[in-house]
């Protein structure tokens, strides 16, 4: 998603500047309707800009921060884990502890052994039922959560898009009628277009394709 807005931004800074270039050109000092067109165009590619600016930073407060704030929570997560399972791991190994003293012939010496044994798995094997209740507890919450909390940014992704598309749509549909009022066929724009660029080209430092 930060790498779709960055290069929307990159595209719409680039039309922005293409269109001041044009503007700056020569050209329009000579030719009034090639003022008019450049015009237009530079007018509209900011106007461009300034929606994709608006659209970059919708995104980034309802969906980028959001996204940011939900992974914040994996690393916590993923070390409530690891804690549950060296917490088994010290439970597993005193339980062995307590088995073989178990499995020993039942003299003072074992016996006290056993007891002492027993004393200190109990409190790890609390800790680990604890902490293995609370995440069979959280984790299907957290899963099941994730549905309710994205909606809301996929939402507001949609009406972004739409907002941004429709004035595109706007923008460039008044830039046709204000750049073609002269009603040109496509053949004869062509011409149009291909005689400015051949003066383009005239008034530049351009290699020939």
């Amino acid at each position: 998603m930060k790498k779709s807005t960055e290069a929307d931004t990159a595209m719409s800074k680039a039309a922005v500047k293409i269109s001041a270039d044009l503007l700056s050109n020569p050209l329009c000092e000579q030719d009034q309707a090639f003022l008019d067109s450049m015009t237009a165009l530079d007018t509209a590619m900011r106007r461009m800009d300034s929606f994709n600016q608006e659209k970059v930073n919708q995104i980034q407060k309802t969906v980028i921060d959001p996204l940011k704030k939900y992974s914040s929570v994996f690393p916590s997560l993923n070390m409530a884990v690891k804690r549950r399972e060296q917490t088994l791991q010290d439970y597993k190994r005193l339980q062995s502890k307590v088995e073989k003293y178990e499995e020993k012939e039942k003299t003072g010496p074992n016996m006290v052994k056993l007891h002492q044994a027993r004393e200190e798995l109990r409190p790890v094997k609390d800790d680990f039922e604890a902490k293995n209740k609370q995440l069979l507890e959280e984790m299907p919450k957290f899963y099941n959560s994730r549905i309710d909390y994205f909606q809301p940014s996929f939402e507001a992704l949609i009406r972004a898009q739409v907002v941004y598309f429709t004035e595109m749509h706007k923008i460039f549909s008044e830039l046709t009628e204000q750049i073609d009022q002269a009603n040109l066929t496509d053949e004869q724009r062509e011409r149009e277009n291909e005689a400015k660029l051949n003066e383009l080209r005239a008034l530049s430092i351009v290699a020939d394709d």
